[in-house]
């Protein structure tokens, strides 16, 4: 069930509940108005995961990218070392 067919499902069960007598209509409002309340909070968590989850996306990039780098480094220093080691065994 998408966001526009809860919001409509949702308004149609209030407004039934509003047709009912005021003895029952209290109670039942009040779960309606519980559920909308626990279904907004439920949005804004799956959004919250949803933006932590892109964080940790472009987090795991930047990672990567800097381990790349550093393997470069270690491999143009070994070699540089390896170089003036030959180097330094010629004279």
């Amino acid at each position: 069930m998408n966001e526009q067919d809860f919001q409509q499902k949702l308004g149609d069960l209030i407004t039934q509940i509003n047709n009912l007598p005021e003895s029952q209509r209290a109670p039942l409002s009040a779960l309606a108005q519980e559920t909308k309340d626990r279904h907004d909070r439920m949005k804004k968590t799956v959004a919250d995961l949803q933006e932590s989850l892109d964080y940790l996306r472009l987090s795991i990039k930047y990672l990567v990218f800097d381990l790349e780098a550093t393997r470069r480094e270690n491999e143009y220093l070994r070699k540089l070392v390896q170089s003036q080691g030959e180097h330094d065994g010629d004279e």
